[in-house]
C-alpha cells in the first residue's frame, strides 16, 4: 500500500532516472519527455553541474529568511536574470513556484496602486481561457472553468473581470481594444492591472494574438493607469525563442513579469517576479515594505540551481535552439495534420506548440475531456510524454494537446517525437490500441 496522495486515481509509473530528453521508470521503460513535464525541464534531465552547484550552496549557506538577510547568490542571480530578460534595472522577487509568483504579482499591483494614492483600484483583469496558478488568488485570476468551478464560492467574482481570448486571425490592435471597452464598463479607477500569458499555455495550447495586440495593450494600460502583468511562467525563459515571449510584439515591456518553471528547469522549486524600478521605488518610498512574503522566498539552494540553469541556457544558445527546433517540430506537426484531419489547428511559438483536435467535417472541436486524453494515453504507452488539455472553447469543447520538449532537444530527437506521436494519433483516431 502506498501512503502517497496521488493527484488522480490513474496508475502512475515510478520514474527513477532522467537523462537529456528521456525519463526511465522502475520497469526500465524509456519515455521521451515531449512536454518537459509541464513545460518545466528546459535544459533536459540529469545535468550534473546543476546538482553540484546546489550541493555547494547547501554546504555553504542553505537558508536565510528574506526578512532578515539577503545572500550573495541571490544578488548575483537577480542581476544576471534582469540582464537576460532585457530589464537591467528591474528588481527580482524570488519565490518557490508559479502560483506563489502570480499571487505576489497580484498583491504587488494592488499595493502599488494604493501607495500612489489610487486605493480604489483592486480589480485584476484577465482572459478566458487562461491559467495563472492553483492557489486561491491565482485561480480566481484564471479563466479555466474546470479547475475554478469547485472553488468559486471562495472567490469575489467582481474583483476578477474577464476579457475574451485573442483571435489570431483578427487585427491585433483592434482585438486589444476589447480591453478599453472593458475598462470603461468596469470603471478605470477600480482596475489595478491587466494580466495575460503572452503565449497561452495549458488552457488553450500555444494560442498567440496577432501582431499589434500587445503594443495596443501597452498603450491602453498606460492611458488608464493600469499595470500590465505578463505571466511568462510557461512561455518565458527562452521557450518561445526569445528571453521573454512578450518581447516578440515590438519589444513591448510589461510593468511586472511573472516567471517560473524554466527558471530552475525542474532542478529546484524557483519562481518569481521582475518589476520595474518605478514600482519598487513607489513601495519603498511609501510604506517602505512589500506587505507580503513566503518562508522560502529567495532560498539560496534554489537560486543556485537557477543560476546554473541560466549559465547552461546562455552557454549552449538554447534560446536560439528553441527557434530552430521549434520550426522543425511545427513543420512536422503540419505534415501530420495532412495525414490526420482531426488536427484542426496546429500552431506554436518556439518550442511551445499546440494542436487543437476536432471534427474535420464540421470544423468543431471535440467535446471534452475526450480525444486529447486518449491521444496522450496512446503516446504514453509508446514512450512519449505529452500534455493533453480540454475546455479551451467554452469549458466543454476544445480538446487540445500541448507539446514543449526541452530546449536542448536535437533534430534527431524531434523526428523521434513526431514518429511516436504519429503512431499515437493513428491509434487514438482508429480506436485501436
Amino acid at each position: 500500500m502506498s501512503n502517497v496522495f496521488y493527484r488522480s486515481s490513474k496508475p502512475y509509473p515510478v520514474a527513477v532516472r532522467g537523462e537529456g530528453v528521456y525519463l526511465y521508470d522502475s520497469a526500465g521503460k524509456r519515455y521521451l519527455d515531449g512536454s518537459s513535464g509541464a513545460l518545466v525541464a528546459n535544459i533536459g534531465h540529469g545535468r550534473r553541474e546543476v546538482g553540484e552547484a546546489m550541493a555547494a550552496q547547501a554546504a555553504r549557506l542553505p537558508f536565510v529568511h528574506g526578512s532578515q538577510f539577503s545572500s550573495d547568490i541571490l544578488e548575483e542571480y537577480a542581476a544576471r536574470l534582469a540582464q537576460f530578460c532585457g530589464m537591467p534595472e528591474a528588481r527580482f522577487w524570488a519565490v518557490s513556484g508559479g502560483s506563489e509568483a502570480t499571487e505576489s504579482a497580484i498583491k504587488l499591483a494592488r499595493q502599488y496602486q494604493k501607495e500612489r494614492g489610487e486605493g480604489g483600484r483592486y480589480k485584476i483583469v484577465t482572459r478566458v481561457p487562461s491559467y495563472h496558478g492553483a492557489s486561491l488568488g491565482s485561480l480566481a485570476a484564471s479563466g479555466m472553468g474546470a479547475r475554478r468551478e469547485l472553488y468559486t464560492p471562495l472567490m469575489r467574482p467582481e474583483a476578477w473581470p474577464k476579457l475574451p481570448k485573442p483571435d489570431a486571425n483578427r487585427d491585433g490592435a483592434e482585438d486589444a481594444e476589447q480591453l478599453r471597452a472593458l475598462l470603461e464598463r468596469e470603471g478605470p479607477d477600480t482596475v489595478a492591472a491587466f494580466m495575460a500569458e503572452p503565449v497561452v499555455g495549458a488552457s488553450d495550447a500555444a494560442l498567440a494574438p496577432a501582431d499589434g495586440y500587445y503594443q495596443r495593450i501597452r498603450q491602453i494600460c498606460d492611458e488608464y493607469g493600469v499595470l500590465f502583468i505578463a505571466d511568462e511562467v510557461m512561455c518565458g525563459m527562452g521557450r518561445c525563442g526569445s528571453a521573454l515571449a512578450v518581447s516578440q510584439w515590438g519589444g513591448v515591456q510589461p510593468d511586472i513579469v511573472v516567471l517560473g518553471k524554466g527558471l530552475a528547469a525542474g532542478y529546484a522549486p524557483l519562481a518569481g517576479v521582475l518589476v520595474t524600478r518605478q514600482i519598487y521605488d513607489t513601495l519603498m518610498d511609501g510604506s517602505g515594505a512589500f506587505m507580503h512574503g513566503f518562508t522560502y522566498a529567495g532560498h539560496p539552494v534554489s537560486v543556485a540551481a537557477g543560476l546554473s540553469v541560466l549559465d547552461i541556457v546562455e552557454r549552449e544558445g538554447l534560446v536560439q535552439a528553441a527557434q530552430e527546433r521549434g520550426t522543425q517540430l511545427l513543420q512536422g506537426l503540419r505534415e501530420l495534420q495532412a495525414q490526420f484531419p482531426q488536427m484542426l489547428t496546429v500552431r506554436g511559438t518556439g518550442l511551445l506548440l499546440g494542436v487543437v483536435l476536432g471534427d474535420p467535417v464540421t470544423g468543431q472541436s471535440f467535446q471534452t475531456p475526450g480525444m486529447a486524453a486518449r491521444v496522450g494515453t496512446e503516446a504514453m504507452r509508446r514512450g512519449l510524454v505529452t500534455y493533453p488539455g480540454s475546455g479551451a472553447d467554452d469549458g466543454k469543447r476544445g480538446d487540445h494537446l500541448l507539446l514543449g520538449p526541452p530546449l536542448s532537444i536535437t533534430g534527431e530527437e524531434v523526428e523521434e517525437l513526431l514518429a511516436v506521436l504519429g503512431e499515437a494519433l493513428g491509434a487514438a483516431f482508429s480506436g485501436q490500441t
